[in-house]
């Protein structure tokens, strides 16, 4: 795995106490627990109570399990760790883990995978690390995954601490075949080089050498060309995409709009949004609030009537909508009052304002001289 091509660091990437986290194969002990009458309801209960969210009442049963001589299986903590992991109790999670060392069971892929996502979502990418390491030849395409998007999610310790790591991985990867056997690996590296560490090059060099590429990996290249900054790029690689025969979606059609928005091409930028109403994508969310900036932003003066209309016509809404049309008002430098009466119309609505939307109510409510309604707001 990593650790045959990577050469040593300065400091010791794994914690001291890394060898207790993979019990090793001579220490492992088989489980009768599915011999154990007391097995299925305990754990079809212990299911019923993830269901809703009640993840130390889980572990209540996960004990009682263990004492009743029926301890859980791997697919049971497996279960588990996903649950923490959805619902973001990772104390939970690297408690389960623990009482997986001490039941000695012999630790499959799947649980190995998912304890590489828990200590990835929670920023331990050392321990997630050496789970990677530790998993030998068990390691798979999913871990290889994993491990790159820990890279990828954890973006400023990476560039502290693994700056170096990118292309070594990457040779690892070629070098395995994974790179060749799933798309996903390499939208994970160009997220990687791109989200990490800014590094468009390299985040483009995987895409070019893809074998093969579908619309999430056009889109997901033009994406981050758009966020970081290289915004024609992302409008050529767009026309390329078209070239190559596939179709935009409500996405792809997102993060072009944005981008026009940016350089400030309106005709373009209404090319698209005659092509999503055609191809019926304009009734999506985010392609409406793409419109409505474009139209609010692309002109010196702003397109006004024109981002509203956009707006009305959306057949739903939520506090993304909202805020982009309560934002481009107040930034229209003339509608402040017409901003504070959205901003009213949207919590009638029993729709709940994020720090973006307060931030812009109460910029309207500052240029319009008004505490007694920033007091209210």
């Amino acid at each position: 795995m990593i650790t045959r091509s990577l050469p040593s660091p300065a400091q010791p990437l794994l914690p001291p106490s890394s060898k207790t986290l993979n019990p090793s194969r001579q220490n492992i002990i088989p489980s009768d627990s599915r011999k154990n009458p007391n097995f299925e309801p305990l754990k079809n209960r212990l299911i019923r109570q993830l269901d809703v969210g009640h993840l130390r009442h889980a572990i209540s049963t996960l004990d009682l399990m263990t004492q009743q001589n029926a301890p859980p299986d791997l697919t049971t903590n497996s279960i588990l760790l996903k649950s923490c992991i959805r619902f973001r109790n990772f104390q939970l999670g690297k408690l389960v883990h623990r009482k997986l060392i001490q039941s000695r069971l012999e630790l499959d892929s799947v649980v190995l995978n998912t304890l590489i996502s828990l200590y990835s979502k929670c920023g331990d990418v050392d321990t997630a690390r050496s789970i990677f390491e530790g998993m030998g030849n068990r390691g798979d395409l999913v871990s290889w995954s994993a491990m790159v998007s820990c890279f990828a999610n954890n973006i400023l310790l990476y560039r502290m601490k693994y700056s170096w790591i990118g292309e070594i991985i990457y040779g690892s990867v070629l070098k395995t075949g994974y790179f060749e056997a799933d798309v996903c690996v390499g939208c994970e590296l160009i997220d990687m080089f791109a989200k990490s560490s800014g590094d468009l090059g390299s985040a483009y060099k995987v895409f070019e050498k893809m074998p093969e590429r579908n619309l999430v990996t056009w889109t997901l290249m033009i994406t981050r060309f758009a966020q970081l900054g290289c915004a024609r790029d992302a409008i050529n690689l767009f026309l390329d995409m078209e070239l190559s025969g596939y179709a935009p979606d409500c996405f792809t059609y997102s993060s072009v709009l944005s981008v026009c928005t940016e350089l400030g091409l309106l005709a373009l930028g209404k090319q698209l949004h005659s092509r999503v109403i055609r191809f019926g994508l304009a009734l999506d969310v985010c392609v409406g609030c793409s419109l409505v900036n474009m139209y609010a932003k692309c002109t010196a003066d702003g397109l006004m009537n024109d981002s509203r209309k956009t707006f009305d016509q959306m057949p739903a809404h939520n506090v993304m909508s909202w805020t982009a049309i309560i934002t481009v008002y107040v930034q229209s430098g003339e509608r402040d009052k017409e901003a504070i009466e959205l901003f009213f119309r949207m919590i009638s609505g029993q729709i709940q304002p994020n720090q973006f939307s307060f931030s812009s109510v109460l910029k309207a409510c500052g240029n319009l001289s008004d505490p007694y309604i920033g007091e209210h707001v």
